[in-house]
């Protein structure tokens, strides 16, 4: 593409957009049915439950250690639908472009977009573009959609754990967020930190495959580990005990959470999942997750309790008892 940054005219409808969508974001997003280049997609018919999420991605800054703003879009859609034991299929991606947004660094977040896709078996098949005035937007934001099927048989939701499930989680805590808070400010720590936005379903779908009678599936994002565990204590209308010294936080993540004074419960994750399932099915869970890239530190984090209702509760190094509450603000506000 000739030109260097975004001009409103990249948005007018006419021969700026069509060159825009045809020497930039067709190259790179291209597949059978948005070849077509209509205006919706024509997927045709598909067999089992269909399962639909959209979101919207502000996060600051849009290049950050581990991902980007694109590689965020479609991992977090596509985890969104495994999260209720769904096959994500296919995307829609909506861009609004603030005027001025180097065509470089709109080129490297499609490539993000098409290598993520591609990973996660997915496929962007109809979208959108907008241009605002310079000052109207930062830099770029993305929204995205997704269907997803899942096979029958299976029933996960946020309102099925029970008292005696096992809580697991698949991995270090608070990696997306300290990574993203980190290149926001510019801040050298001599630690190694890196996002850890990922695409969950091929793992999710080993895991149903063995063990299709999964109660909840949850990804903490915003709100992290604790607020998630909250939400999940409020739907399904039970308590629910974690084991601090079980909790799994890399020393690097621990050190910068301690000396920012942050609580790596709340800060947020973009590839992890919180899975809840009956006693008898943790050992074969672990293992695949285990034997994945994406769950290799997975553990054991708590079980579910019967009281107190709604609410989560987590036994402490010393032996006592902490609440851990909803979080009640924004700790790290344009995190996704």
């Amino acid at each position: 593409m000739k030109d260097k940054k975004i001009l409103l005219g990249h948005g007018s409808g006419g021969k700026l957009s069509h060159r825009l969508v045809a020497d930039l974001f067709f190259p790179y997003l291209k597949n059978p049915i948005l070849e077509q280049m209509d205006d919706s997609a024509l997927i045709g018919k598909l067999e089992g439950e269909l399962v639909y999420t959209t979101d919207s991605y502000v996060v600051d800054p849009i290049f950050f250690s581990g991902g980007d703003i694109g590689k965020l879009a479609v991992c977090g859609t596509v985890n969104d639908l495994a999260m209720l034991g769904a096959q994500p299929r296919f995307l829609s991606a909506g861009f609004i472009l603030e005027e001025g947004l180097p065509v470089e660094q709109l080129e490297k977040i499609l490539i993000s977009m098409q290598q993520a896709a591609a990973e996660a078996d997915v496929q962007i098949v109809t979208g959108d573009t907008k241009v605002v005035p310079h000052g109207a937007a930062d830099k770029i934001f993305i929204n995205t959609s997704g269907i997803g099927i899942r096979r029958p048989g299976i029933s996960i939701s946020g309102k099925n754990a029970r008292p005696g499930d096992v809580v697991i989680l698949n991995g270090n805590m608070a990696e997306h967020g300290i990574a993203v808070m980190a290149s926001r400010e510019g801040l050298d720590l001599h630690v190694t930190l890196s996002s850890d936005v990922a695409p969950l379903n091929d793992m999710i779908m080993k895991i149903l495959d063995m063990a299709p009678d999964i109660h909840v599936l949850r990804d903490p994002t915003r709100g992290g580990v604790g607020t998630t565990l909250n939400e999940i204590a409020i739907q399904s209308g039970v308590g629910i005990k974690i084991i601090e010294k079980d909790l799994p936080v890399t020393p690097e993540v621990q050190g910068v959470c301690e000396i920012l004074g942050l609580d790596p419960l709340y800060v947020a994750n973009e590839g992890k999942v919180l899975i809840f399932c009956a006693a008898e099915r943790v050992d074969a869970i672990l293992h695949v997750l285990q034997t994945h890239p994406y769950g290799k530190n997975s553990c054991i984090i708590g079980q579910v309790v019967d009281q107190p209702k709604g609410k989560v509760f987590m036994e402490t190094r010393i032996g006592g008892q902490r609440l851990i509450d909803m979080l009640a603000g924004e700790q790290l506000p344009r995190i996704c």
